[in-house]
């Protein structure tokens, strides 16, 4: 399996990347403020305009280490490729498979049901430590319409009311969110999801996370071959990573939404780590940013047991597992797609 290593972010508006040897350089105008071997990294995230010279996007294209640029507040910008790899059989068996309403539907629902799965989990988990905190009547309500719906998801033959289903648990789940805010409540308000730009602190710490996870799963995706941006529940559009959205569903809810939790119930950022523009824009400051993104990288080496692989795997790991296992399902090796089903 892949081996994790580490992710390089560059938080600085007025960073620029160079190649020097084997190194990636980090200038700050004349003044070079970083030194990094590129054969320690697996991606390169630039959070600026500056960019790159052409001569390390070669580099990483010919190393295949992901070289992504995103605006200072994490919207995503464009990222470097090199020549198309991976199994071009697969690929095939990938796009047929997107073409077939059927097969397509199939692949779909099983991370709809991941979705979901985990996202009753969450709130399940959160009932079992912190009853006593919450309005548990009220989550527990929530909870059981997720797993009444998940009976239905199971069965759903007509992608229409697939994407019902997603649409009715999303709104039962982001519905009791803030119950799972146990500190720092009066501040971190959540009355649901909302974004481009995000209104709230919350939202823009969901907001940040998703796009630091759909990183990752373009980048799995890639890696065993798949293209990224040929999907089965998201609809194809330019410029689109449909299949890596597809592919974070399931991740969401256990993966980023209780990141974000536990960055707020563990006081890791406050209320002065954002600011508020003129037009309700919550924006989160540089520094805090980079706080946020050292706590990512730490996740990302904390390890779970994979319920579908039965052994033991970093959490950032898990992205390049999910999508080994949806390249064996389309090669035929697997009966069925299984999604991550965390508890």
């Amino acid at each position: 399996m892949k081996k994790l290593l580490n992710t390089l972010y560059l938080t600085s508006p007025n960073h620029y990347l160079s190649l020097e040897g084997e190194n990636v350089v980090v200038l700050d105008g004349e003044e070079t403020v970083g030194r990094v071997p590129l054969h320690n990294l697996e991606a390169i995230a630039s959070f600026g305009y500056r960019g790159a010279s052409p001569a390390l996007m070669g580099a990483c294209a010919e190393k295949g280490i992901d070289l992504s640029f995103l605006t200072p507040q994490g919207k995503f910008l464009a990222r470097v490729t090199g020549r198309v790899r991976g199994n071009v059989i697969l690929r095939k068996n990938q796009f047929e498979a997107a073409r077939d309403e059927t097969a397509s539907l199939r692949i779909a629902r099983n991370f709809i049901l991941g979705k979901v799965y985990n996202s009753r989990w969450v709130l399940e988990r959160t009932l079992r430590d912190h009853e006593m905190q919450i309005d548990a009547d009220r989550v527990s309500k929530a909870s059981r319409n997720l797993q009444q719906n998940l009976l239905q998801i199971r069965e759903c033959i007509d992608s229409a009311r697939l994407r019902g289903l997603e649409g009715e648990s999303a709104s039962q789940y982001f519905g009791v969110f803030e119950e799972m805010i146990l500190q720092q409540k009066s501040v971190f308000h959540f009355e649901g999801r909302n974004r481009r730009p995000p209104l709230d602190r919350v939202n823009a710490l969901l907001s940040f996370v998703y796009t630091l996870l759909t990183g990752m799963t373009t980048s799995a995706l890639e890696s065993v071959g798949l293209d990224p941006y040929v999907g089965f529940l998201h609809t194809d559009r330019p410029g689109r990573a449909s299949l890596a959205l597809d592919l974070m569903e399931e991740l969401r809810p256990v993966l980023a939404d209780r990141f974000v939790l536990t960055l707020i119930n563990r006081n890791i950022v406050t209320a002065k780590d954002f600011s508020i523009q003129e037009n309700g824009a919550v924006l989160m400051k540089d520094d805090t940013r980079k706080r946020i993104l050292t706590e990512w990288q730490n996740k990302k080496k904390e390890a779970i047991r994979h319920p579908f692989l039965d052994e033991k795997v970093e959490w950032g790991m898990v992205p390049f597992a999910q999508a080994m296992l949806l390249a064996r399902y389309l090669r035929g090796d697997l009966d069925e797609y299984p999604p991550l089903l965390w508890k």
